[in-house]
């Protein structure tokens, strides 16, 4: 039996900073809640474009490579001034910006920078569902951030998620196991990404986001994992990169992006640079 609990929505940056607020969403008292870092990672979902990111002004992460997932890091809640830059180009030439950016306590986020559905680059939060699992079960996690038109995702060839658009996002809690897994077009099977196995282990969240473009050819996957979900205590919950860069972190990782992920979330205040 693939599906047991089917969910779609929609992620919108107010919609999202709304749903952060939500009392019990991710600690058991508002208190609590407010004590409580925020887990966060960030996916890079625009093709062929590095950027540097400027914190306050300070170029904090040079080069962050397209298809890379940062963190997850436990974060402060906190307010930053941030810009998204190519390699290189001054803030002025900023490709985006945020100003006086929030991000609460208490909750788990990804950040996705990513195509609108007509090409633009913007940047779009997602709370993370961390309920727990019963046993045997895993949670699949699909996120339309590419721009193309609406999809289905299919499962075995079979449409398990239709009529998904930019920037949605459909979920469902399944047997653990491996699923062959594509994007088809809505409503055809005219296939643009896939088929990918897809390893959903027990008592984890997969996550994958289709990114990129369909005009320019350059539609990919990324996968993000959140371990801990087994209805048992084991551990608390947090995302694993599934193309996140190895080895040591650099001095500026724990200081530098924790910044920078902080300032990215204040997505009511997005504006997208002139250049």
């Amino acid at each position: 039996m693939l599906v047991m609990s089917l969910r779609r929505t929609a992620a919108v940056g107010a919609v999202a900073l709304i749903a952060f607020g939500t009392a019990g969403a991710f600690a058991s008292s508002p208190a609590a809640a407010a004590k409580a870092n925020a887990q966060v990672s960030v996916v890079h979902g625009i093709p062929g474009q590095p950027v540097d990111v400027y914190v306050n002004g300070k170029k904090t992460i040079p080069g962050f490579q397209p298809g890379k997932v940062a963190g997850p890091l436990s974060l402060p809640a906190g307010e930053y001034d941030i810009a998204l830059t190519k390699p290189g180009d001054a803030i002025g030439d900023a490709l985006l910006t945020v100003d006086d950016a929030k991000v609460p306590g208490g909750a788990n986020i990804s950040l996705v920078a990513h195509l609108s559905v007509d090409g633009k680059p913007v940047l779009t939060p997602f709370v993370n569902d961390t309920a727990k699992l019963a046993a045997g079960q895993a949670r699949l996690v699909v996120r339309h951030t590419a721009a193309a038109p609406e999809v289905d995702v299919r499962a075995g060839g079979k449409p398990v998620f239709e009529g998904l658009s930019n920037p949605e996002q459909a979920k469902a809690d399944i047997d653990a196991g491996t699923v062959s897994a594509d994007v088809v077009l809505a409503g055809t099977s005219t296939r643009v990404l896939g088929p990918a196995d897809l390893n959903l282990k027990e008592g984890t969240a997969t996550i994958v986001y289709a990114v990129g473009s369909a005009d320019d050819k350059t539609l990919d996957l990324v996968t993000q994992s959140i371990s801990g979900l087994h209805s048992a205590p084991g551990g608390v919950p947090s995302g694993n990169g599934g193309q996140a860069d190895r080895g040591p972190a650099p001095a500026w990782y724990g200081v530098g992006i924790a910044g920078v992920l902080l300032g990215l979330l204040g997505l009511s205040r997005l504006v997208a640079a002139r250049r």
